[in-house]
């Protein structure tokens, strides 16, 4: 009995490797499907020769018939663009700047400049204590007071957080 035992699988195995190896019958017309033949990649059989365009290689397929190339055609390219967008993509809210205070203190006048170069004069009353060269962002609103608060854009202050 024990070589039943051992020969059980290896009689299991060699069926399987029978059938890979025979190939498998296609459910559809009953034809067997080998490792060679793919009928996926095959171009069905219309009785005429296929040849490619004149002018250009032919391909042999695997049955021994002449075939075009993939593709005959060229790739599609984008169209360069028509120019900048009339619209800003990022929105921004226009009252909301971030910068570095240039002219500190404990208030109510500030200065800020913006990254890029504008100048702001800031009036705000108990907004604290901001160190000259702190990054900030502050959000602001027009100006309601007649406080000169130094050279720049005159703004009141609504409200003042460091960056980072």
């Amino acid at each position: 009995m024990p070589t039943t035992r051992t020969t059980a699988p290896y009689a299991s195995l060699a069926a399987v490797l029978a059938l890979t190896l025979a190939g498998c019958t296609r459910p559809e017309n009953g034809d067997a499907v080998s490792a060679r033949q793919d009928p996926s990649t095959t171009p069905p059989s219309t009785g005429e020769p296929v040849t490619a365009p004149p002018g250009e290689p032919s391909a042999v397929a695997p049955s021994g018939r002449t075939s075009p190339p993939l593709s005959s055609t060229d790739l599609p390219t984008l169209r360069p663009p028509s120019g900048p967008p009339e619209h800003p993509t990022d929105l921004r809210r226009a009252d909301v700047f971030a910068g570095r205070i240039s002219r500190g203190g404990s208030g109510p006048c500030y200065g800020l400049v913006t990254d890029d170069g504008h100048e702001y004069a800031l009036h705000g009353e108990n907004l604290g204590t901001w160190g000259t060269g702190t990054w900030v962002r502050v959000t602001i609103g027009p100006p309601t007071s007649n406080a000169d608060c130094g050279p720049g854009i005159r703004a009141d202050l609504i409200k003042i957080n460091p960056v980072g």
